[in-house]
C-alpha cells in the first residue's frame, strides 16, 4: 500500500465514523482518527494500519463518556449523557 492509497483508506474511516456516530462532532473524530493515525508513523508494515486505526478509533469512541450539559426545566440540573 503507497501513503496515497493509505491516507485516502483514513479518509474512508473518518467518513465512515462520522456516519456511525451521529451524535459525535465530526472534527471530534477526524481528530480522533488522525491522532490515533500518527500512533502508526513508525510501523514498517503499513497494509493493515487504515484497519487498525478504525478499530481503535471505534473503541475509544464507544467507550467514552461526554457529558453534555442540558437544562432540566423543573430543577435545572446538569445530565450526563452517554455517546
Amino acid at each position: 500500500m503507497t501513503g496515497d492509497e493509505e491516507l485516502l483508506h483514513v479518509e474512508r474511516v473518518i467518513t465512515r465514523l462520522i456516519s456511525r456516530y451521529p451524535n459525535v462532532p465530526p472534527p471530534e473524530i477526524e481528530n480522533r482518527v488522525r491522532t490515533i493515525h500518527q500512533r502508526f508513523a513508525g510501523c514498517r508494515i503499513r497494509d493493515f494500519v487504515p484497519l487498525l486505526v478504525e478499530k481503535a478509533a471505534r473503541h475509544e469512541i464507544s467507550n467514552r463518556m461526554i457529558v453534555i450539559p442540558t437544562m432540566d426545566e423543573r430543577s435545572a440540573v446538569l445530565n450526563p449523557l452517554e455517546l
